[in-house]
């Protein structure tokens, strides 16, 4: 799966043919995406550990990849996505680009062995090649007056990313010198001997903020929103999955190797949750532009995530990979809508549109699904996820931070339902003049019906994507060395004190 796109990739930069071009991207991707249902039905429900693993040495490097609860979700995710940018490509006029078509497969090829990965310096490596699709599909951009500091601004946020995490896995290495094992960076070498570890703390804060750059979390997003603004078709790639590879890190990276710094450090970055989720809020409201909008958004959605992944318990981690989930269908589905209308009105300036509901009907019922299911809609795989997350929350924290946090919630759902508002039900101030064709009407179609299947189906039953999670991650909650032992703590304090009182008389 992580190599079909890429030898699609290469085929189609030596393609001169754009029909040629076009049959080759879809092959490749449909293949793929039948691959990722193939996964889904092999699977064993019923056993934690790594499945489909395979690892090898070559010239002294180490190829290990696996499938396991924790990353089994986002395959099928990263699959359906590309799928749908490349209907995305069909219904616009960059079709014949043959270098944005390559971008997009390199990106999921990327994507695909970066989930996989088992091996930290071969993870390090792929987000390292991550950056060169962004950027190169950045220059595509319209904006040619902001693309060289576009470019510094990605070389400077991603540097600083891969710097740190580069830091962190060479210490998480190199920490096993007193252990019987000679230097290695393989996952599970690694998870098995992590009571070697030494430096655990800066360990943490060298990972937390590489990953927290990539998700991003605040105060370190403020490469997104300049992203966003400059290139549709970035955009779409970055919001797919490309930050959720952050939070997929933390999990797979830091809670299974350094779980008792994480409950040190757990309250100070419950802090940058808050602010993260009520900061992307507010300034959405402020937002003109549609796309800088819904990067504010996210920034929102991740403190909810992180805040999810720090309650240290099964309810919080699971709805933080089914709400994972929802966010990647959900965001790329207001993206495709936003950007097939731009594609017509040559405009993503909310107060230039408006009354567009009866010309785009798809496009605008798209856009309210996929907004609706980011506020826990009941009906949609976003119900039960935010409602894992937010049980989680309440016993790790209680009511008061859980209302603090739907508090923010509520301020996402006004932000989003306001933009869709003023998109498609208010009077619009100009006349706007649009081109569409039978083609593209009916890809908006297919478009819309796979995303809104996806989000409602799963919604009405999400037992299946449990059982697919749930063994690994409750064995992933074992390993958590103060929230583990207060949870089977109780009852030997009970018995003490019994006998204690049978032996007064």
């Amino acid at each position: 799966m992580a190599f079909t796109p890429l030898i699609a990739m290469v085929a189609v930069l030596y393609s001169h043919s754009p029909a040629m071009t076009k049959r080759v991207s879809y092959a490749a991707t449909s293949l793929n995406t039948l691959l990722s249902l193939y996964l889904l039905i092999k699977f064993d429900v019923d056993k934690a550990g790594l499945q489909f693993a395979e690892q090898f040495s070559f010239l002294g490097l180490s190829y290990s990849v696996g499938i396991d609860g924790l990353n089994i979700l986002f395959i099928p995710l990263i699959a359906c996505a590309t799928l749908l940018v490349l209907i995305y490509i069909s219904a616009t006029q960059t079709s014949g680009n043959s270098r944005l078509i390559a971008g997009v497969l390199g990106y999921e090829a990327i994507l695909m062995a970066a989930f996989c990965a088992m091996n930290v310096l071969q993870f390090w490596f792929l987000t390292v090649a991550e950056l060169l699709p962004l950027i190169l599909m950045a220059k595509q951009s319209e904006l040619d007056q902001k693309k060289r500091h576009l470019v510094v601004r990605l070389l400077q946020f991603f540097g600083a990313s891969l710097f740190m995490t580069l830091c962190g896995f060479l210490l998480l290495a190199f920490g096993l010198i007193d252990s019987e094992h000679p230097l290695t960076f393989d996952f599970m070498t690694l998870k098995s001997n992590n009571a070697y570890l030494h430096d655990e703390t800066l360990i943490f804060i060298l990972l937390f903020y590489g990953f927290a750059i990539r998700m991003p979390l605040f105060p370190f997003h403020g490469w997104l929103p300049l992203l966003v603004e400059q290139g549709k078709l970035t955009s779409m790639t970055v919001f797919i999955i490309g930050l959720k590879l952050g939070v997929y890190a933390m999990i797979r990276f830091i809670f299974p190797l350094v779980p008792g710094i994480a409950e040190q450090w757990a309250n100070y970055v419950l802090i940058l949750c808050l602010i993260s989720i009520f900061y992307g809020a507010l300034l959405a409201f402020m937002q003109n532009n549609i796309y800088r909008l819904l990067a504010f958004a996210t920034i929102s959605h991740t403190g909810m995530l992180v805040f999810g992944l720090f309650s240290f318990n099964e309810h919080g981690l699971e709805g933080t990979l089914l709400l994972s989930l929802v966010y990647g269908l959900a965001s790329l589905g207001m993206l495709l809508s936003i950007s097939l209308i731009n594609e017509q009105t040559r405009t993503v300036m909310i107060p230039r549109l408006g009354d567009l509901f009866d010309s785009h009907t798809t496009l605008a019922l798209l856009f309210m699904i996929t907004a609706l299911s980011t506020m826990i809609m009941p009906g949609s795989l976003g119900f039960d996820a935010g409602h894992l997350l937010l049980e989680g929350v309440i016993e790790e924290h209680e009511w008061g931070v859980s209302i603090t946090i739907l508090t923010g919630h509520v301020l996402a759902a006004g932000f989003l339902l306001w933009a869709f508002q003023r998109m498609f039900l208010a009077s619009s101030k100009r006349h706007i003049h649009y081109s569409r064709n039978d083609q593209t009407i009916n890809q908006e179609r297919i478009i819309a019906l796979i995303i809104c299947s996806l989000l409602i189906g799963t919604g009405l039953n999400s037992m299946p994507l449990l059982n697919l999670i749930e063994k690994d991650v409750a064995e992933l909650v074992r390993q958590y060395p103060v929230h583990s032992s207060q949870d089977g703590a109780e009852t030997p304090n009970d018995n003490v004190e019994t006998d204690d009182k049978d032996a007064a008389p």
